[in-house]
């Protein structure tokens, strides 16, 4: 079976999404069940750009680019490449296409959390998600939260759903033990995007370390760096690559994680598996993700989490244990071997 997917999300730079193609990608090659052939669009302004540069503007210019890679331009290609299914790692429909469809569902943010998204931009997304739910040959979800999501309100067909969590991340399990490394700081890993509620983790952080001699620093990886901007014990980290990524999480005395709304979290995963404690606002796909291995909390809760985590060492290694037990149920090649089950199911 040739499978062609949908690389574009890859090429713009670090984020959940190019991290599970990357990994799908190259899991799907090692097992070697399928032919796996990428197509990659060169250039796609980031949707976060409307919100700088008029929402309503930007979001009709994106709105009629994507219309016109996946109506056309990777229609050629499919074409082209002879292939059997095509696979959208975010919701997407071709009409008329030559073959048959899958979509993956990672999360449901703009519904769930309207505020921080433009209206237009939501209105064009939710239209496209359903149509895309409601008619692909088999819609994978990175998570159960995902899935009811992907059903309830996305009126896709359960028939068609099929569960593939993610692999623990870009940097290997073995590859890191940060339970043997002293804490130096706490970590965050992630975008600056609303629904991740950086500024209130910012906040958290001033009062964890109010009053406190021995505060320990909140390290911001990825977009979310400058945030830091000179603030005292807030120090940014703009793009780790995975060796870098590897030193932060071993040095960490915590992963924390407050964003409000996820379908599977990829960091979370990453810190489980590397022995990292995951403190992580309570909400549907922390919970299915981290269970008791994790201190999930209420929004509110994150600074008296940090106080916990940095006075109770043996917090800290009890949550480094669970996690490391929890996050050896997930693997890329099993996550690859249902993709595999989803091909298949669309395709027949």
């Amino acid at each position: 079976m040739r499978v062609l997917i949908d690389t574009s999300f890859a090429a713009r730079g670090p984020s959940g999404t190019a991290v599970y193609i990357e990994r799908l990608t190259a899991a799907l090659r090692a097992r070697g069940n399928v032919e796996v052939v990428e197509a990659r669009r060169r250039r796609r302004p980031a949707p976060g750009r409307s919100r700088a540069h008029g929402r309503v503007l930007w979001s009709a210019v994106n709105a009629l680019l994507d219309a016109g890679w996946v109506q056309v331009a990777l229609r050629v290609k499919a074409r082209r490449a002879r292939a059997d299914v095509i696979h959208h790692p975010l919701p997407a429909w071709m009409w008329r296409a030559p073959c048959a469809q899958v979509i993956t569902v990672h999360d449901l943010a703009f519904e769930h959390l309207p505020e921080g998204f433009g209206r237009i931009w939501r209105a064009l997304a939710r239209r496209r998600h359903r149509a895309a739910a409601r008619r692909a040959g088999a819609v994978v979800c990175v998570s159960r939260t995902a899935a009811a999501d992907a059903v309830g309100i996305l009126g896709a067909d359960p028939e068609v759903v099929i569960v593939a969590p993610h692999g623990p991340g870009q940097v290997s399990a073995a590859a890191t033990d940060a339970a043997a490394g002293e804490a130096r700081h706490f970590l965050y890993v992630g975008d600056d995007e609303p629904r991740k509620r950086v500024p209130a983790l910012l906040e958290a952080h001033r009062r964890y370390a109010a009053g406190r001699q021995d505060a320990l620093p909140l390290v911001l990886a990825g977009t979310a760096a400058q945030r830091a901007n000179g603030q005292p014990l807030i120090v940014g980290e703009p793009r780790p690559d995975p060796a870098r990524l590897r030193e932060l999480l071993a040095g960490a005395a915590a992963l924390v994680h407050p964003s409000a709304e996820e379908g599977f979290g990829l960091t979370l995963a990453e810190a489980m598996a590397s022995g990292v404690p995951v403190l992580a606002v309570r909400n549907p796909g922390t919970h299915e993700l981290c269970g008791p291995a994790a201190l999930l909390v209420e929004p509110d809760g994150l600074a008296e989490g940090m106080t916990r985590l940095h006075e109770e060492g043996d917090l800290r290694a009890e949550l480094a244990r669970m996690g490391r037990e929890r996050a050896r149920r997930l693997s890329w090649d099993e996550s690859a071997r249902l993709h595999e089950d989803a091909y298949a199911s669309a395709a027949g």
